[in-house]
């Protein structure tokens, strides 16, 4: 093993197990783990509040990890480029390691550091935060796919994917440590108010963390086809946040899961939706920004102050429509929703109240722990209708009959105090059922209305 340091440029795979960057500098030389808190690369997208709550925490997890194998984390902070780039110069490294990133401001930092990098300092990137490398599933005409069922299908023809490897046993120190800065001085937590109460009551942030998520949902995985759409139930695996930060890799989660056993085809799907979103941003980089289809170029979504009003009211949880509200309570308090609440949400935000699906993405980077770029971005426009492969915007979820079909009465009273004392048969819809508290707010917009008015504007759209 040589002497020369090895560097790790850690971002969203802050773990130890199954890091292949991490493997292969430990295999070679003393090794110099850093994270770089960049807010300063040219159309770099700053992490929102809730997923600097959830870094802070990470790396503390992860230093403390680096330790028990005898290293430890270096923290800087600039454009990530040159930080790298003097930090190589001043430990003297041979290399910098890397797991490969594809949103697009990290792929612009990776030109951008090998071209800084001297002849003497190699920069070796690898894969290892998807189940195959994005841009690497191509149909028989060697092209990348637009539509997630074909891509699933010809995912599948990968898998299943090698084997996690494990943890180094230990990992060796350079000579000397280089500075870095300390953590609490980042301000990543919040000071005056203090939101994350929720936060920390249900989220363990970190490599143990995620393993424990995935013990626990081993339990339920055969299970998670039913259950993943009940909302008053713990039926997801609320891995999203420990996979965005890369505190476990998805071959790990696909592989734990396939031991698990029974029916798990739906989950493995979800899995690999994750693979297909990154590869439509590698296709689009502009995706989170602007429309898939042309339709939605000029699309007359509502500003002005009633808009915004009522953007405030669905920011709040304070539509009137119990199981929008729910979700966006529930977003607001522990920073995570449930996946089927997310879709009633966004369909509510972008035909009900013909808001922007832009708006939602901004809101749900800012307040998701687990706010992931491509994911964020396909979703919101598959609910809007204006992406690759979409939902029709004339599919118009109707809540109310979502919050029944998927008995989400319990749901409802967790994150709605107001309806706690309503029962099952009412709750869903009190305005309705005349039995609405004083405290609750009246519907902003009646269903048939909003949905009336939805298919008039596309109407427009459609004939002009």
């Amino acid at each position: 093993m040589s002497v020369t340091p090895q560097i790790v440029w850690l971002r969203r795979d802050l773990r130890l197990a199954d890091q292949p960057a991490l493997a292969e500098a430990a295999a070679n030389g003393p090794v110099i783990p850093v994270y770089v808190l960049d807010d300063e690369t040219p159309r770099q997208r700053r992490m929102g509040g809730a997923s600097r709550w959830w870094l802070h925490h990470s790396l503390a997890a992860l230093d403390r990890d680096l330790r028990a194998k005898g290293s430890r984390l270096i923290l800087r902070r600039g454009v990530a480029a040159q930080v790298l780039d003097r930090l190589a110069r001043e430990t003297g490294a041979g290399a910098i390691h890397a797991l490969r990133h594809y949103e697009p401001w990290w792929r612009n930092a990776e030109r951008a550091l090998k071209e800084a990098l001297p002849e003497s300092v190699a920069f070796q990137r690898h894969d290892g935060n998807y189940l195959a490398p994005p841009g690497s599933v191509l149909s028989g005409s060697g092209q990348p796919y637009r539509i997630y069922t074909p891509f699933w299908r010809a995912l599948g023809q990968h898998m299943p994917p090698p084997l996690p490897q494990p943890a180094p046993v230990h990992i060796a120190a350079p000579a000397s440590w280089p500075d870095s800065d300390e953590l609490n001085d980042w301000g990543l937590l919040p000071t005056h108010p203090d939101w994350a109460g929720g936060f920390r009551a249900e989220w363990t942030p970190g490599e143990a963390g995620a393993l424990e998520r995935l013990g626990a949902f081993g339990l339920r995985a055969a299970d998670y086809a039913v259950r993943r759409n009940l909302p008053a139930l713990e039926g997801t695996s609320r891995l999203s946040p420990h996979l965005h930060f890369g505190e476990i890799s998805p071959v790990t989660v696909w592989h734990a899961t396939m031991a698990a056993g029974g029916s798990v085809s739906t989950f493995l799907g979800e899995l690999g939706w994750r693979d297909y979103a990154q590869n439509i941003v590698l296709q689009r980089p502009d995706y989170a920004s602007q429309p898939a289809s042309a339709a939605f170029a000029q699309f007359p979504w509502r500003n002005g102050a009633e808009a915004a009003a009522d953007l405030s009211a669905w920011q709040q949880g304070r539509t009137g429509y119990p199981i929008v509200d729910a979700g966006m309570r529930q977003l607001w308090a522990s920073g995570w929703m449930h996946n089927r609440v997310r879709m009633i949400a966004a369909s509510f935000l972008t035909k009900h109240l013909l808001i922007d699906w832009r708006e939602g993405e901004r809101w749900f980077w800012d307040t998701l722990v687990d706010a992931d770029h491509a994911s964020n971005a396909t979703n919101w426009q598959w609910v809007a209708g204006s992406g690759v492969d979409a939902n029709m915007f004339v599919r118009i979820m109707t809540p109310l009959g979502q919050s029944e079909k998927f008995d989400a009465a319990g749901y409802i009273r967790q994150w709605v105090p107001e309806l706690a004392g309503v029962a099952d048969a009412a709750i869903h819809d009190p305005e309705e059922a005349g039995c609405r508290p004083a405290a609750y707010p009246r519907k902003i917009i009646a269903h048939r209305a909003a949905r009336e008015r939805a298919l008039a504007v596309w109407a427009s759209v459609k004939g002009g």
